[in-house]
């Protein structure tokens, strides 16, 4: 049988493909710093929230309503007359869908109904 020798063979190192640097940021804070940070950041959304809530306040008075009964034959509009104020019938009839969340104008007998006491 023959026998076979290896000798090892110089392997020479390739230079490791170079990356540059990453860039360290200059600014660095301190702990007072990132509180301050932290606190002017919290001041800007307390201040954004008053803001915006300011806008949603409800009204300052509720409006006077009564409940009544929708009687047989009786359509919104009856209704809004007898509540409305002279000629101002059609806007009472959309008041009236408002303030029970109607989309139509259509009632059922027995049906209870908010209407406003005056307007």
């Amino acid at each position: 049988m023959s026998t076979m020798t290896l000798t090892p063979t110089a392997i020479q190192e390739r230079p490791a493909a170079r990356r540059p640097a990453a860039r360290r940021s200059t600014v660095r804070l301190t702990r007072r710093g990132r509180a301050v940070v932290f606190l002017v950041g919290l001041a800007i959304a307390l201040v954004a929230g008053f803001v915006l809530a300011n806008g949603s306040t409800a009204t300052e008075r509720p409006e006077s309503t009564t409940v009544i009964q929708v009687g047989p034959g009786e359509t919104l509009w009856d209704i809004a007359q007898t509540v409305a104020v002279q000629g101002h019938t059609a806007d009472m009839v959309e008041h009236i869908k408002d303030l029970n969340g109607l989309s139509g104008g259509a009632l059922q007998a027995g049906q209870e109904l908010r209407v406003p006491l005056s307007r």
